[in-house]
């Protein structure tokens, strides 16, 4: 069993089409995983193992008679608690939130994962309405690393990486609305994939708007391309989504990089990273030039434009709060109220000032990648926290120093962007590249990851909590 739950999508596949290994064996493998691991991390809200050992005894059922419902199949799945589950809450990390509610309606994500087979065991943890960049909320507690359990995942999809990490489930579906996917992704040494926004369509709305996409947190980069496949779809209930794209993100997943323009920014221009963590972003650069890139190492040229998300963030939070009762509003955590009232204080001018702000940023980085086909950043300056923290300590010290400066750019201008684990520092942390492409080059982002993991593979915690 211990050795099924690290199977990948796309290991697990063939073996239920020769009838080596039934989905049950696969759902059972994860649930014992979680059973096992998540009294020590915390991952996952809700647990519903009986639906998921019926929806896997079906599957079982469909691969015998050689007639699986779709390319997922009997694959474990997570769901963040942020997204739509039918026949389960989704409870956003808050106790404001009503749950004697019907719950009727999966989000597009989730309903393109059951409508092709995939086993939905349960919901991971998030930051209450995935506010922060930790994972930890008034309704489930702390969520914590596997690598060390004193330390923190990141946020807010920290509930999902670590589900990837420890092998309870196979594909995890996160949110990224200025880093939430990349984030944990990072910290915990997984790939964590955020496609171009609309890319995966989502429903209903999030209160951050255009700033919002669906992704993946995953083992491998092949298994992002399989839910890609899966769940990049529009949907007549997302206003936003994309139209349906003919592309197969598994075909031709091995084209290497070689001949591609990679620009490598150690800093943004403006960041501040730890060094062991620049060594080994630079490392990883160095990989791609062995294998064909042609790398230079040039900063993208703006301002750093944290300023212009707080007001999207901020008028978010707003918008969030302004929709729940005085007493749903008392339960709410601090910040995230702290937060809604900077947004009320902004005016529509300010706004406005924003919106031109981000279209000005979206324009550079086009005419940026003009000239490259690729942007390397790392995706953190730092390396994982004590939980408890919403910030590493020195940046609690400095309030205005921005621990998390390579994110929230790319949810601005909604390109694809990818957190791919590079390495561990001498303590054994995880450190993780960001690879990020032009606006709808999101096999390109896939396809640069895929390269660097076959010649570095990614390395995943040893169960030993």
């Amino acid at each position: 069993m211990s050795e099924i739950a690290n199977f990948s999508a796309s290991q697990l596949l063939p073996l239920y089409r020769d009838r080596q290994l039934s989905p049950v064996e696969a759902t059972k493998a994860a649930l014992e995983r979680i059973d096992t691991y998540n009294s020590s991390v915390n991952a996952f809200a809700i647990v519903d193992e009986k639906t998921a050992l019926v929806e896997a005894q079906a599957s079982e059922v469909r691969w015998l008679n050689g007639n699986p419902l779709g390319l997922v199949d009997g694959i474990p799945f997570t769901a963040k608690d942020l997204l739509l589950t039918k026949g389960l809450p989704t409870r956003r990390g808050s106790k404001a939130i009503i749950t004697n509610q019907p719950w009727e309606e999966d989000a597009p994500a989730v309903a393109r994962l059951r409508e092709q087979g995939a086993v939905l065991l349960g919901k991971t943890t998030t930051s209450e309405f995935g506010w922060k960049g930790v994972t930890d909320s008034p309704l489930t507690g702390i969520t914590r690393n596997p690598w060390n359990t004193e330390l923190t995942p990141g946020g807010s999809s920290g509930g999902a990486a670590v589900a990837a990490a420890l092998g309870m489930g196979t594909l995890h579906l996160g949110t990224d609305g200025g880093g939430s996917s990349r984030t944990p992704a990072a910290l915990t040494g997984v790939f964590g994939f955020k496609p171009t926004f609309g890319r995966v369509a989502g429903y209903p709305s999030a209160h951050t708007g255009t700033l919002f996409h669906i992704g993946v947190l995953v083992r491998t980069v092949t298994d992002a391309a399989v839910a890609l496949n899966v769940i990049a779809h529009p949907d007549v209930r997302d206003w936003y989504a994309l139209p349906e794209e003919q592309q197969d993100y598994t075909l031709d997943l091995n084209r290497g990089v070689a001949g591609l323009r990679i620009a490598y920014s150690p800093n943004l221009g403006y960041a501040d990273v730890d060094s062991e963590v620049a060594a080994l972003v630079r490392g990883a650069v160095d990989v791609f030039a062995k294998l064909g890139a042609v790398v230079e190492q040039i900063d993208p040229g703006f301002a750093n434009p944290r300023s212009i998300f707080q007001t999207f963030w901020q008028v978010g939070a707003a918008k969030l709060l302004g929709g729940f009762s005085p007493e749903q509003q008392a339960v709410i955590e601090e910040g995230l109220q702290a937060s809604a009232r900077e947004g009320d204080r902004l005016t529509l001018s300010q706004y406005i000032k924003a919106q031109d702000a981000r279209e000005a940023l979206g324009r550079h980085l086009q005419h940026f990648h003009q000239n490259y086909d690729l942007l390397i950043t790392p995706t953190l300056p730092v390396v994982a926290f004590p939980v408890g923290q919403n910030r590493p300590q020195s940046y609690i010290d400095n309030p205005q120093q921005d621990w998390s400066p390579f994110s929230y750019v790319f949810n601005l201008t909604q390109q694809p962007a990818a957190s791919v684990p590079c390495g561990f520092t001498k303590n054994g942390l995880p450190v993780g590249i960001q690879i990020v492409a032009a606006k709808y080059r999101d096999l390109l982002v896939l396809q640069a990851a895929k390269a660097y993991e076959n010649v570095s593979p990614f390395v995943m915690p040893v169960a030993s909590l």
